[in-house]
């Protein structure tokens, strides 16, 4: 499929050179890719959203059948990109066929999950509705009826991630739990990937015209300017923001927030070092298992998974398990990483935690390209950790921080100063977890997602998923990115009397 560059404004394709312009970028070859993509005008990106506001009105009025066919036709449009869209998305990003055609169809499936909720519940968002009957009898006053149903919130504005080129992009999780809503979309796209999601917008476009919607409930904008992004969201009709990315820049987004007339709600996901407990007969019984899980869920991805294991707490003396990281470690290849500024962060973050007092490097991998990232783990006690503020930070790529305690109450000290996380697994076997009930207690304070014996890296897409957790992992503490409650995000409840 021929790329245009364009973006994707209220079902009209525009964009041209004079306007400015980027190329993505390949990290195999470590080269720019040839398509150039033209930067969307201030003027287009209005037009954009003054579209959605117009689409909202008539969208809103949509049933909750016709919203799911349109879900539905959203699908079989992605899946109707073919081999075009793997090919397109795998020169952007570098990232394995298996785990692109994996990714397609959890998108996909996220699509129509939401559709069947529609489906299922086909007066109320996911069957919320609340009645309360009338009383005319009650005394001293008579009772009304009253309902709760929900409304949607008005346009959405979702920004797209660059590690999930389909799942929390252009036609992903936030744009799929809005548009479930009720919501019109405005897309900023990613430009990790913007070939990508030139050709998920010519899905959104082709459902729209099959399923009749208004064209201004779906628009995607490209562009490598700044000032875009802070546009989009200070736009009076922009209602609510999704986004998954950065702490510094959601920083920054939520400051242009803030001087908006109308607040609006910003749904961000920032990211979390997602700590792994190992307790201390798991480590004895199970020490060569448990270091080649944990090693295989962080180089998973190359590590630029949101869930990706940062922090492995495990009992002082595991010399068989710290034996086994360090054997799996070395063995493990560089690979890409998503973008060149990831590289950069990522080599300037290794480097730095190498420059620490007592913090040592238990191994790395072989760097086999320069642009490439190496798998890092690193190993501290518990002191070191709890007195150096740059060891609690994420490092978004191939490596891990192995924390040892020396007892259940220094684990406790360690939970306690942990900060939001979108998920921690506690790893037992016997009679180790009975031992730890105050630690689960209190790590349930501290995320999204508690997990036993498993890993974090996968998120299921499931009516009972929680993706989110207190800050800084994201936002909202109460609201979810992934799952059928994510819809929840871009509705308001309101209230119908007599």
């Amino acid at each position: 499929m021929t790329l245009t560059g364009q973006s994707l404004i209220a079902g009209q394709w525009q964009g041209r050179a004079e306007q400015g312009e980027f190329q993505a970028f390949s990290p195999a070859k470590n080269q720019p890719l040839s398509t150039r993509y033209f930067n969307v005008t201030s003027t287009q990106l209005n037009t954009a959203v003054d579209a959605a506001d117009n689409a909202f009105i008539e969208y809103r009025k949509t049933s909750f059948s016709q919203r799911a066919d349109f879900l539905e036709c959203i699908a079989e449009q992605i899946l109707a990109l073919g081999d075009d869209l793997l090919t397109q998305t795998a020169q952007e990003t570098n990232l394995p066929m298996a785990r692109l055609q994996g990714e397609r169809m959890r998108t996909v499936n996220q699509l129509k999950a939401f559709a069947s909720a529609l489906r299922e519940n086909p007066d109320s968002p996911l069957g919320l509705k609340l009645i309360d009957e009338a009383d005319s009898n009650r005394s001293p006053l008579p009772k009304p009826r009253t309902e709760l149903n929900y409304l949607p919130l008005g346009p959405v504005a979702v920004f797209g991630a660059s590690n999930f080129p389909y799942a929390f992009s252009t036609l992903g999780g936030d744009t799929a739990a809005a548009l479930a809503a009720g919501c019109p979309v405005v897309v900023k796209n990613h430009t990790a990937h913007p070939g990508t999601g030139e050709l998920m917008a010519r899905a959104a476009l082709a459902a729209i015209k099959e399923c009749d919607m208004p064209l201004g409930v779906f628009s995607m904008l490209q562009s490598d300017v700044y000032d875009i992004s802070h546009q989009l969201v200070a736009a009076p009709a922009i209602k609510a923001v999704g986004f998954t990315g950065s702490f510094n820049v959601a920083r920054l987004l939520q400051e242009t927030i803030a001087k908006r007339s109308e607040p609006i709600p910003f749904y961000g996901e920032l990211g979390s070092i997602n700590p792994q407990i190992v307790l201390p007969k798991k480590a004895q019984n199970e020490g060569k298992a448990m270091a080649e899980a944990l090693c295989q869920s962080m180089l998973m991805g190359n590590g630029q998974f949101c869930t990706s294991p940062g922090l492995w707490l495990v009992p002082t003396g595991c010399d068989e398990l710290e034996a086994e990281v360090a054997n799996c470690i070395s063995a493990a290849a560089s690979d890409t990483l998503l973008t060149p500024g990831i590289v950069k962060t990522f080599k300037k973050q290794v480097s730095q935690r190498s420059e620490l007092e007592n913090v040592e490097l238990i191994a790395k991998g072989a760097l086999t390209e320069d642009f490439h990232g190496n798998a890092h783990v690193f190993a501290c006690n518990v002191d070191t950790y709890l007195a150096t503020p740059a060891l609690r930070e994420e490092v978004f790529g191939p490596a891990a921080l192995l924390v040892r305690y020396e007892s259940m109450e220094q684990l406790s000290l360690l939970v306690a100063a942990l900060e939001g996380q979108l998920t921690a697994s506690v790893h037992d076997s016997a009679d180790d977890l009975a031992k730890a009930e105050h630690v689960i207690e209190e790590l349930k304070y501290k995320v999204g997602r508690l997990i036993h014996n498993q890993m974090p890296t996968g998120v299921e897409v499931c009516g009972s998923m929680n993706h989110g957790g207190p800050f800084p992992s994201s936002t909202d503490v109460r609201s979810t990115s992934v799952g059928l409650n994510a819809m929840l995000r871009f509705l308001r409840p309101i209230c119908y009397q007599s």
